[in-house]
């Protein structure tokens, strides 16, 4: 015996252990690698397999991307992985076939600055944290089809991602079909004179640079000078949701400005409808379609114009029934009639040379003149995100324009003012003010002492002295009152009428009309980095952009030498892009035969990049037709695994897990590209994901010294009442994300050293429902790891390694709990209640161990079926001991026999004045109602009775009757 070989080990040489745990899952991760026990064939294509498979019915189960990281996984990562992979274990086990398997997102920012800090290629680095995470993939025991994973960076991959940038290019939305054409079709019609281009002339006489620009206000992608959010700290343009609510970048803390740069940009706000519409179809959390709702942010309303000189603001507003109310008006920082005034460029026409005489002291901000005034604000908002910009604590910010607008219904003369709690990306960027019912005008309307007037009659008494109020009212269920002009009352009408008759009344005099408004912007598409897709476009001398042919794809990322983007003070917001691409002079400018009878010529290649979002819009697709390089997808390939269906009638994944972040980006942009390429007719689903789930997050403890720095929390102890860090003392404890930054992260990698992967499988499992967030515990591991030891027991002779079971029947007690077992757990799969499956399959397999002696292989056979999804390394080991030759994996799942999944029935007592006077075999569902009557009607009990009145009955079901006579 070794000095490291226990007694009990010696004893029991076959017991299930961590070694043990080790040897089998290795061995079976190796054996279904060999024979391709995941692969799912497809109907055609190079992935054409098994007929009777594809006969089956389709499950394609996904996983949201991970990226591949290069501190690898955390034990928080998988979870998601593993329930995906539970559920194609039991959908493979029911008579499916699954497409189940995980490719990585690749491109990002975090391997592009590990480049930028040590030289190193972002490819090479990205490779080789794919090569770790696989390896703690495979560790676990994960089924995936291996062929079909694709890795973004892959030119064959991103190919496909520049062709698909392509379509959307040369596509454009045509409101009569309701979908994207190609932009030939829209062309046809220029040259055929059935549109007209917009100043008239025919198509003929328009040069390639004009008809360029006129095509671009159409297609469905398309270059724009735009207000972007430009980071100098970081050298790059930022998309909305990566800049803070105090206006810095996510990344490094830097400061944000609003500036105008030439930028790609995807015609999303195209789709708002159907992408609002179609949500209705899908199987999503009505809490993620609420996001998408509100981030669409459709709005019924009216636009209105107000003359001011020679020019007009245009409004868009949902409350034009408060039109008499409107006391000034307030416009973007960045509206055109007002930017630009700075620099004297002839955009800023709205803005005087001098105030107007008797200018309110406190709408000058102190500035000498107009146009000083508006500089000094525009500078100043530049430095808000968004988010800062509309919060509603904040104090409200403005300046006056110097010129003033008429109200249309009044003819009344009201200040224009610039403020930056209007946006330019909602609306028009141009609001008209009443502030008596609209909260924050009212404030605005205080802090600038500007008139208000009350359009909407209050209903709490207040009165209609808005100077006596606290705040606006705000109501759509009162009347409107003071809105008379010479031609028009809406005095008396409700909200709903007022808006309908006022609609009416600004479109018979041209000024306005009934519109629908949206809050989703266009998608910016560009960033100033390396890595990324190249754009597969280029510019010839006129600047105009031209396609790339598909023969031309994949345009593949040359070598720099130098990664980052040229970076500035942080603080400084004058400044322009420099892109890593934009240095490689010989990539840059090229002499190409674009194919289109123009011959080689001279263009210059895009030097932006697209955003890491790109890749992820359509791998769905590229999953199912992984290596086919002459199409997107085959068309039969994808109908079969993503076409429309009895009760999924746009198509798309079967299930799609992943976290609740990505409610709106990820999904919205998904679904944006699913639209056009099924408008296009490349794909028949209009709809990437049918049922989606989120699951909750594993989270840890952190715990930081006296200093606020996070220690190490595999070397804090808990005792006398506190909890301390052997170097540091007393230390703070609070619940929150994992991560190696915050010295909290266990890597799946120990937990499968210590007990196992199953194990891990298991207690990740049992956590508690998927949905819901829960604290990691390394302590309790070890209660899966015990019902795994408890489940080879049951099975295998610790002593001899042999088989233990008996082909006796079991008996009637041992059905029961069987076959409850089995349909409890089925339940739970279908709806991906893990955890309570685990319970289920805990209870039958301590039933079996509490009975004692050689279970039988009718149950231990259907007992590991059961744990076979969950935990499939121990329960293929099994199989195969219990004389299996075929893999567990696409064994048949067990089928519950209704007769022995009836609950039995109970003793009920019947009691007269506490005395019992008889018994009943009742079922344990049994109602109140029908419990008393059984009672009532018992012979035993009516004898008792003898004729007496009844006072009280008390019923506590299924066990107890108590009968109180008159």
């Amino acid at each position: 015996m070794s000095e490291t070989t226990t007694a009990a080990e010696v004893a029991a040489p076959h017991r299930y252990t961590a070694a043990l745990a080790a040897d089998i899952e290795a061995r079976w991760q190796d054996f279904w690698e060999e024979k391709g026990t995941y692969e799912a064939p497809n109907p055609t294509g190079d992935l054409a397999g098994d007929a009777e498979l594809v006969a089956r019915p389709k499950k394609f189960i996904m996983d949201m991307f991970p990226y591949p990281s290069g501190a690898g996984l955390h034990v928080g990562h998988p979870l998601g992985f593993i329930a995906t992979d539970v559920y194609a274990r039991y959908q493979r086990m029911t008579g499916h076939n699954v497409l189940h398997t995980l490719g990585f997102d690749a491109f990002g920012l975090p391997a592009e600055q590990y480049a930028v800090q040590t030289g190193t290629h972002p490819r090479v680095s990205t490779e080789a944290n794919i090569v770790n995470m696989r390896r703690q993939l495979r560790r676990l025991g994960l089924g995936h089809d291996q062929r079909r994973s694709v890795e973004t960076i892959d030119p064959a991959y991103y190919k496909w991602t520049q062709w698909i940038f392509l379509q959307i290019f040369n596509s454009w939305y045509d409101p009569e079909a309701d979908a994207a054409r190609p932009i030939d079709t829209l062309v046809a019609q220029f040259e055929a004179g059935t549109r007209q281009t917009p100043d008239g002339r025919p198509w003929s006489e328009l040069s390639a640079v004009e008809r360029a620009n006129v095509l671009g206000e159409y297609r469905l992608a398309y270059a724009s000078d735009a207000p972007v959010n430009w980071c100098p700290g970081l050298g790059t343009v930022l998309a909305n949701e990566e800049v803070t609510a105090d206006g810095r970048s996510e990344r490094g803390n830097y400061p944000v400005f609003k500036a105008k740069l030439r930028q790609w940009n995807m015609r999303i706000t195209a789709y708002a409808d159907r992408l609002l519409r179609d949500l209705d179809a899908l199987d999503w959390p009505d809490a993620i379609k609420l996001q998408q709702r509100n981030w669409i942010g459709r709005s019924e309303g009216a636009r209105v114009d107000f003359p001011v000189g020679d020019e007009k603001i245009t409004v868009f507003t949902t409350r034009q029934d408060t039109l008499f109310g409107a006391t000034y008006m307030v416009l973007a920082p960045e509206h055109p009639l007002i930017a630009g005034a700075e620099d004297g460029d002839g955009t800023g026409s709205l803005v005087p040379d001098a105030w107007p005489e008797g200018t309110h002291e406190v709408w000058t901000g102190g500035h000498a003149t107009p146009a000083d005034a508006v500089a000094a604000y525009r500078k100043q908002a530049a430095s808000k995100s968004d988010v800062e910009r509309q919060a509603e604590a904040k104090d409200k910010t403005g300046v006056f324009t110097g010129v003033h607008a008429t109200n249309p219904v009044s003819g009344e003369q009201v200040p224009v003012f610039i403020a930056d709690y209007v946006l330019m990306g909602y609306g028009t960027g141009a609001i008209m003010a009443v502030p008596a019912h609209d909260t924050r005008d009212f404030a605005f309307a205080r802090a600038f002492e500007l008139p208000m007037r009350c359009v909407v009659e209050p209903t709490d008494g207040r009165g209609t002295d808005p100077a006596a109020w606290d705040d606006a009212f705000a109501s759509y269920d009162a009347k409107i009152v003071n809105s008379s002009g010479a031609d028009i009352s809406l005095d008396g009408l409700g909200v709903t009428e007022a808006k309908a008759k006022i609609t009416e009344w600004l479109a018979a005099r041209g000024i306005g009309e009934g519109t629908v408004n949206y809050r989703l912007r266009d998608w910016l598409f560009s960033r100033q980095r390396y890595w990324g897709e190249p754009f597969p476009i280029v510019y010839d001398e006129a600047g105009v952009a031209h396609a790339l042919p598909e023969s031309m794809l994949p345009l593949e990322l040359p070598e720099v030498e130098d990664y980052s983007p040229r970076t500035f003070d942080a603080d400084d917001a004058d400044t322009q892009p420099e892109t890593p691409l934009s240095r490689n002079e010989d990539w840059v400018n090229v002499t190409l035969d674009l194919g289109d009878g123009a011959g080689p010529r001279s263009y210059r290649r895009e030097t932006n990049t697209m955003p890491n979002w790109a890749g992820s819009c359509w791998y769905e697709l590229r999953y199912l037709d992984p290596n086919n390089a002459d199409k997107l997808v085959d068309p039969d390939v994808e109908q079969y695994w993503m076409g429309p269906r009895e009760g999924q009638p746009h198509g798309g994944v079967d299930l799609y897990v992943g976290g609740a972040e990505h409610a709106v980006l990820h999904l919205l942009y998904a679904r944006f590209w699913s639209k056009v390429l099924h408008d296009l007719g490349h794909v028949s689903s209009a709809e990437p994901f049918h049922k989606l789930y989120n699951q909750g997050m594993i989270q840890a403890y952190v715990y930081r010294d006296s200093r606020g720095i996070a220690v190490p929390a595999a070397e804090v102890e808990e005792h006398d009442g506190g909890v301390f860090y052997y170097e540091g003392g007393k230390v703070s404890r609070l619940l929150g994300k994992m991560g190696k930054s915050l010295k909290n992260a266990v890597t799946p990698d120990e937990i499968c050293a210590e007990y196992g992967a199953d194990t891990l499988r298991l207690y990740e499992m049992a956590m508690g429902p998927l949905d819901v967030s829960r604290p990691w515990d390394t302590r309790a591991v070890v209660g899966q790891y015990r019902l795994l030891q408890r489940l080879w027991r049951n099975v295998v002779d610790e002593a001899t390694g042999e088989v233990t079971v008996v082909d006796a029947e079991p008996d009637d007690a041992t059905l029961r709990a069987l076959h409850k077992a089995i349909d409890g757990v089925t339940q739970d799969m279908a709806n991906l209640r893990f955890n309570t499956a685990i319970a289920k399959v805990t209870e039958l397999n301590n039933h079996l161990t509490k009975t004692g002696g050689p279970v039988s292989r009718t149950v231990a056979e259907q007992l590991v079926l059961l744990i076979a999804p969950l935990a499939p390394h121990i329960a293929e080991e099994l199989w195969r001991r219990l004389g299996h030759t075929g893999s567990v994996v696409h064994a048949d799942f067990p089928v519950a026999d209704p007769a022995y999944v009836v609950d039995e029935t109970v003793t009920c007592v019947v009691q007269i004045k506490g005395k019992v006077k008889a018994r009943l075999e009742v079922a344990p569902s049994i109602s109140d109602a029908d419990l008393e009557a059984a009672a009532l009607a018992e012979p035993a009990v009516v004898a008792a009775l003898n004729g007496a009145g009844i006072r009280k009955v008390i019923v506590r079901a299924p066990k107890l009757v108590n009968i109180v006579p008159a």
